[in-house]
């Protein structure tokens, strides 16, 4: 992963989560039925410069999630998809995040702030999820911005995120010139 110069000044963070692809157009859809929507699950890891999501210094009056999360090569999903079928309840998987070695997140994935049938229930009101969107289902922490002090993706740091069933996406940290 590449941290472009605007966020290389103790900001860039991670976040380990279970992606989801969406495998027909969704619509309004209820939580009862919105696993019926899903294509396949992969490993996801969230970059994040949160100087430019949360500090009104660099996010101004609001903070905001776009800008701070869309630079190239960030939110690389990976190493593979694992089709739905295969698994009877995304809650039930395992997520584990591990930065140069040391583990920073081991939780279940029903563990996370949402339960993937409530986010694609959600996200489907109003708005049609086109086949082949992917939602990333965020985290419940461990990442290096809550931790005392602070520990931010450095150059040369290594990543793991692994989830049971799907296998583990492996990311180094450069920083752009």
């Amino acid at each position: 992963m590449v941290i472009p110069k605007i966020a290389q000044d103790d900001q860039a963070d991670y976040e380990g989560e279970l992606t989801i692809v969406i495998g027909k157009d969704a619509k309004d859809v209820s939580q009862e039925n919105a696993l019926d929507y899903v294509a396949v699950y992969t490993v996801g890891n969230d970059i994040s410069s949160r100087k430019l999501q949360r500090d009104p210094e660099h996010a101004g009056r609001i903070p905001q999630w776009g800008f701070s999360k869309g630079f190239d090569t960030y939110a690389p999903i990976g190493p593979c998809l694992l089709a739905s079928s295969l698994v009877d309840d995304p809650k039930n998987l395992h997520l584990t995040t591990v930065v140069d070695g040391e583990v920073r997140q081991d939780e279940s994935v029903d563990d996370l702030l949402f339960e993937c049938r409530y986010l694609i229930s959600y996200l489907s009101q109003g708005t049609t999820l086109e086949k082949g969107s992917m939602i990333m289902t965020g985290t419940s922490g461990g990442v290096g911005g809550d931790m005392k002090p602070p520990r931010w993706l450095q150059l040369g740091t290594q990543m793991e995120v692994r989830i049971s069933k799907i296998g583990t996406l492996r990311n180094g940290v450069v920083f752009a010139e």
